[in-house]
């Protein structure tokens, strides 16, 4: 009876052991998104979900990172196989220029673009700021230095006709910028977010403001000499007192991996993101941003083959 049951034991041993060898290979991913108190910390843990309850054998982990410089960094160096990052930086990246002059990232390709991120424009109502040509001789914040607001503003002033030079200008972050504007340090300032953007409904407690259009040909000069760059209107009513629709561009919060990931597994990862857009919007407010139509526009640099493949099929691509 032993001699009986020790053969039972080891031919269920011997099971176990095929069947484990056999079964397929979990995939493991970091998702590097930014800052726990940012957005796209829960955004891409909102994702990662998603990913790791609708695809067999995915296991992505959301990763929290300084978010657009260093994910991309981390994509580089194949330290992360997804990331959230903004289409400016993905550029600036692949390029070599910007924050990564003399280091460029060629691997790095682009999924899909998630939200806008739209470049937003504070002026002071005493300042007589009614658009870029106004800043000119005036105290005006451009962004913490090296950051993607910076790059953005000093682009806005190349396509206006202005450099640096043509106004008094400091290097801020958001809360610095809304700090030194409510003690009028400062009488206009730069911000590239999501909208409403905190800092600015924090200002408008207070004190009055100005959003300040871009001409129709100002836009037109940016997205086309800056590619990731998408006209964007901020409707009347995002701030109080913002009494008329405001026109300016965004860059886009983006879906990123490298050359070295997988086709199947890239092409699965789009396919779920976009047909569980639902459910993303009901764990996350921006997934309701998330639309298939406009997810190839503002990417300058190359598609995964495995994203290609996914919007080919949907028509989104030749």
């Amino acid at each position: 009876m032993k001699k009986n049951f020790a053969i039972v034991l080891a031919l269920m041993l011997m099971l176990a052991l095929v069947f484990t060898a056999c079964a397929p290979a979990k995939t493991n991913m970091i998702l590097a998104t930014g800052g726990t108190s940012g957005t796209y910390y829960p955004y891409g843990g909102a994702m990662a979900q998603i990913f790791n309850s609708k695809i067999p054998n995915m296991n992505v982990t959301a990763q929290a990172t300084g978010a657009s410089v260093e994910n991309c960094k981390l994509l580089g160096q194949n330290e992360a196989e997804l990331a959230i990052v903004q289409n400016d930086m993905i550029d600036y990246a692949y390029n070599g220029t910007e924050a990564f002059e003399g280091g460029k990232i060629e691997n790095i390709r682009g999924i899909a673009t998630l939200y806008p991120e739209i470049v937003q424009i504070v002026a002071s109502p005493d300042s007589g700021i009614t658009n870029v040509k106004d800043m000119k001789g005036k105290k005006v914040s451009v962004g913490a230095p090296g950051s993607g607001v910076e790059a953005n503003a000093r682009q806005i002033f190349d396509a206006t006709g202005l450099t640096y030079n043509d106004m008094n200008v400091s290097y801020l972050s958001f809360s610095e910028s809304a700090d030194a504007y409510k003690d009028k340090h400062i009488e206009s300032f730069f911000v590239t977010s999501g909208i409403p953007n905190a800092a600015i409904q924090d200002i408008t407690a207070q004190n009055d403001i100005v959003l300040v259009s871009l001409t129709d040909d100002v836009i037109a000069a940016l997205t086309q000499k800056y590619p990731f760059f998408v006209e964007y209107t901020i409707p009347a009513g995002t701030y109080k007192g913002q009494d008329s629709d405001v026109k300016t561009v965004a860059v886009m919060a983006t879906l990123a991996t490298n050359s070295q990931a997988s086709e199947d597994v890239i092409y699965n990862i789009t396919k779920t993101l976009f047909e569980n857009q639902p459910e993303l919007a009901q764990a996350h407010a921006k997934g309701a941003e998330l639309v298939l139509e406009e997810a190839v526009k503002g990417i300058s640099i190359p598609f995964h083959p495995g994203a290609e493949k996914y919007f080919k099929e949907k028509g989104l691509m030749d």
